[in-house]
This record gives structure tokens, C-alpha cells and sequence, in this order.
């Protein structure tokens, strides 16, 4: 077998996907420059507010079969789990159509759901085994996942979606009303059945792992420097230097795109416009909160995650749809305290405000809920690595492995055809 080819390589971002990536890439031998405006794993990456959950069972897009009936609720409603701004429906619309058509029939589900599958699978292991390189162990678990709702008729409501689940290889144990009582004696007795997902985990501090990566990086040897890429220096097909904000030029041979919901210009610039939009949301985070969850927790009612981390109490969720630039809506983050305080009675309520931090945070989604990840169309030395979605932090180290099987010439370890920007090119229906 011939030896790889070295290379050095723009990572151009320091989330999850970019810090793995960086990884990755030193360890196949590679130069690696990270390429990262802000702090690593600091409050203005998504990473940082995820929910924390090692979901490798969410192999299912956020859209459903007969969402497009919700819509007009959607408009009405600002404070719903999905919630659309009138100022920037015109821009999102061509965005949502194909988001609504992605989840049309079980037949798309199907298709998401087993492409999914091999990016997600094992990752609670593959993040244990990056934590244990960078030093920090402690935050990684892999005590399973549950998902809870007022009765068992809540779960099969959502019956396409698990049977979907089980397809695909996914299994998990039901519990009933009263080992849920034993389970979970904070959780409001009125949620009366859960199931645990024992082949999930759990993140205890997303922010401080992603920081943990990029330093781990850094002492293997990349390096970091704290710009923006504006765009790529190409000798026909070959990529010879990234254009940075400063004003000067990176040279290199490689590149991979991980900057997010800020991912789709760069990649256009190569010739694959991808239908990028931000699916923004929200956390808030009780500190010193004495009475919560004992696993990480979905409460299906609420829609809304709940995870008990080092530094408090993070109930997670919201999807809202009003581009970067808008401005945030901090009832949106109130409605998620409001639904945790009565989730778990036994919290205090009002909870002290000082204790109580909230965030807005931007998901780089595409309409079918799955990233690109690929060479690009016009420079195959530049890796797409974003659009992960709700399924970012989960699906980082084997996004990482893929980036670095492709840029030493080696076939990736799962097959990445479903991820091809390319398949945005079809027509919608």
C-alpha cells in the first residue's frame, strides 16, 4: 500500500467537528493549522450550548409526516417548540420547503434514518476515547439516554419514528410507571413512562470538552490562530492557500469546512451551495439546583432536554427560525425554565435569579437533518464537515475520522454518499 500523502491542512473551525477533525489529522501524520475567530469551545460556538446528549439514536430529522399543517400554529405561536419570525419567513421559505419535504413519508425517513445510522453509531465510545487523550475523562458517560412522556399513548404517538429506530438497530428498555417513580422520585408524577436508551451518553460540559480537544490539539502540535477564512486561492482544481480576515493568505494543501451555520459562503465558493439556515436555540442552566434528573432525560411534553452537568442543572431545546443576525428572544429561554420548575416540584420556584444563566445558540441545519461531508465539487482537497444539525456534538469524532481517512487517500469507514452537498441539486419533490 502506498505511504498517504502529508499535507497541510486549514482546519477552518474550532467546534466539535473541527476540534475532532484536528485530532484526527495529527494523528495521521498531518500539519494542521485550526483557523478559529474565537475561543475554542467559548459561548459563541453552538457546541457550547448543546444539551450534551450523545444521542446515537437520533437517526431521524426534526421534520415529520403532516408538520406542514402545524405551520400556521407556528406563526402564531412565538413561544412554541418550533417557532417561525414573520420578518424572515421570505428568506427561510425556500429552506423550509425542502425541511418539510425531507419528513413527507416514512419512505425519507427511512432513507435519513439509515444513513444516519453508521455516522452516529459507538460515538459515546469514540467521545470517551478523545476525552481520555485530552485530559478529561470525567466529562463523557455512557450511562444510556431516557425519553419521557405523560403515558405510554405519548410514546406511540411517536411510533413511526422508534420502529424506525429499531430498524436500524436500535434497541432500548421500557419502563413503566412505577420503576419510573424509582427511576427518576424528582421527576412530576405525571410523567408515567419512559424508555432508556442504554447505548447513549452523556457530555457534562460540552464547552469545556470542545476547549479540552483544541488544547489537546495544540500540544500535538497544530497550530492556532484566531481568524476568520473569507475564502480559498485554487490553481485549477489544486487548493494552494486560504484567504483570511486579517488581510493575509494561509498556504497550504488541504482544507476542511467546519465553521457552522457561517459554512455555506465558503462553500459556495467552491461550487456547492448548500441550503444552510440556522435553526437557533436556546438553554438555561440552574446552578446549585439541589433536586433534578438522575439520567439525562427527554421530556416528550415539554420538548425539551434536561441534563444534570458539572456546572448545573441545563434544560435545553427551542428551534427557532430568524436567521444570525436576529435579535434573541430571551422569553424563549423562560419558557424552558418554567417548563423544568415544573418538570421537578421540587426545585425551588421562583428559582433564585442569581443562580439562573441562559444562551442562544445557532445549529448549522440543512432541510433533511443530515451534514455534508465530502470533498467539494471544485477542489477535491477541500473537506465539507457542517450542517450536523441536531446531531453535531454526537456525530463529531467519527465526522473527525472521516476528514482524515479523506485527506490521506484512504476510503472513509462509512459510506458519506448520503452527505454529498450535491444532493441538494434535485428537485424538491
Amino acid at each position: 500500500m502506498p505511504e498517504p500523502m502529508l499535507r497541510h491542512v486549514a482546519v477552518i473551525g474550532a467546534g466539535i467537528e473541527g476540534a475532532a477533525s484536528a485530532v484526527e489529522l495529527l494523528r495521521a501524520g498531518h500539519r494542521v493549522t485550526v483557523l478559529e475567530p474565537g475561543e475554542p469551545g467559548g459561548p459563541q460556538a453552538a457546541s457550547f450550548g448543546n444539551a450534551g446528549w450523545l444521542s446515537s439514536h437520533s437517526v431521524l430529522p426534526p421534520s415529520a409526516p403532516g408538520l406542514w399543517r402545524q405551520v400556521p400554529g407556528f406563526l402564531r405561536d412565538p413561544l412554541g417548540p418550533l417557532a417561525l419570525r414573520w420578518r424572515y419567513l421570505p428568506k427561510a421559505a425556500p429552506w423550509l420547503l425542502r425541511y418539510i419535504a425531507a419528513g413527507s413519508s416514512e419512505e425519507r425517513l427511512r432513507r435519513i434514518a439509515h444513513s444516519l445510522r453508521p455516522l452516529l453509531k459507538d460515538s459515546p465510545v469514540l467521545h470517551a476515547s478523545l476525552a481520555r487523550e485530552a485530559g478529561v475523562p470525567e466529562l463523557i458517560e455512557h450511562k444510556g439516554l431516557m425519553n419521557a412522556w405523560h403515558s405510554r399513548a405519548g410514546f406511540e404517538a411517536e411510533g413511526m419514528g422508534w420502529r424506525l429506530r429499531r430498524e436500524v438497530g436500535i434497541s432500548w428498555t421500557e419502563i413503566e410507571e412505577r420503576a419510573l417513580r424509582a427511576a427518576e422520585p424528582d421527576l412530576d408524577p405525571a410523567y408515567r413512562f419512559a424508555v432508556l436508551t442504554e447505548e447513549a451518553g452523556r457530555c457534562l460540559s460540552p464547552g469545556r470538552y470542545i476547549a479540552a480537544l483544541a488544547a489537546h490539539a495544540v500540544r500535538e502540535g497544530a497550530a492556532l490562530r484566531k481568524v476568520a477564512a473569507t475564502g480559498f486561492r485554487l490553481e485549477g482544481r489544486s487548493l494552494t492557500g486560504v484567504a483570511l480576515s486579517d488581510g493575509t493568505v494561509l498556504d497550504c494543501d488541504a482544507a476542511v469546512i467546519c465553521c457552522g451555520a457561517r459554512s455555506a459562503p465558503l462553500a459556495a465558493g467552491l461550487g456547492d451551495r448548500v441550503p444552510l439556515e440556522t435553526e437557533r436555540g436556546y438553554h438555561v442552566m440552574l446552578r446549585g439546583a439541589e433536586r433534578g434528573p438522575r439520567h439525562s432525560i427527554s421530556l416528550g411534553a415539554a420538548k425539551m432536554i434536561v441534563n444534570p452537568m458539572a456546572d448545573g442543572l441545563r434544560a435545553a431545546g427551542q428551534v427557532e427560525i430568524a436567521g444570525l443576525e436576529g435579535a434573541p428572544n430571551w422569553r424563549r429561554a423562560e419558557v424552558l425554565r418554567d417548563h423544568l420548575l415544573r418538570a421537578f416540584p421540587g426545585l425551588p420556584n421562583p428559582f433564585p435569579e442569581d443562580r439562573i444563566t441562559t444562551w442562544l445558540g445557532h445549529r448549522p441545519s440543512t432541510p433533511d437533518g443530515m451534514p455534508c461531508l465530502g470533498p467539494s465539487s471544485r477542489c477535491p482537497e477541500v473537506i465539507h464537515a457542517f450542517g450536523h444539525g441536531h446531531v453535531g456534538l454526537v456525530a463529531g469524532p467519527r465526522t473527525g475520522r472521516v476528514v482524515a481517512q479523506l485527506l490521506s487517500g484512504r476510503a472513509p469507514e462509512i459510506d458519506i454518499a448520503p452527505f454529498s452537498p450535491t444532493r441538494f441539486r434535485k428537485p424538491l419533490l
